[in-house]
């Protein structure tokens, strides 16, 4: 059984950072994919970075130029820094793992708030 888990998320002030982290454990040799999503009060949950196995990666147009993803599915973990923090960006952030040939796997989320 695979098990996920976030950390890192807190308050900062709007322009200042936070670095999240990403840790799977368990059937680490399957894992095919690993994500952050984030979801914010009545808001539909959005993608936010993503990567491959295969070493491919994607930063959602909203992160780029701030967010530095980065991570290793191999590992079992990604990272996501986030720079120059919007008071808009409040939300839940998620971590989600897809594994070979099916099966998914959330992580609790950790919140982030954005507030001076």
């Amino acid at each position: 059984q695979a098990r996920v888990v976030e950390s890192g998320g807190g308050l900062v002030q709007p322009g200042g950072s936070l670095r999240l982290s990403c840790i799977c454990s368990g059937s680490i040799f399957s894992i095919y994919a690993m994500r952050w999503y984030r979801q914010a009060p009545g808001r539909q949950r959005e993608l936010v970075a993503a990567i491959t196995r295969g070493g491919g990666s994607v930063t959602a147009d909203s992160g780029k130029g701030r967010f530095i993803f980065s991570g290793d599915t191999a590992k079992a973990r990604v990272y996501l820094q986030m720079n120059s923090l919007k008071p808009e960006e409040p939300a839940k952030y998620c971590c989600h793992v897809s594994f070979n040939p099916v099966g998914e796997e959330w992580g609790q989320g950790i919140q982030v708030t954005v507030s001076s």
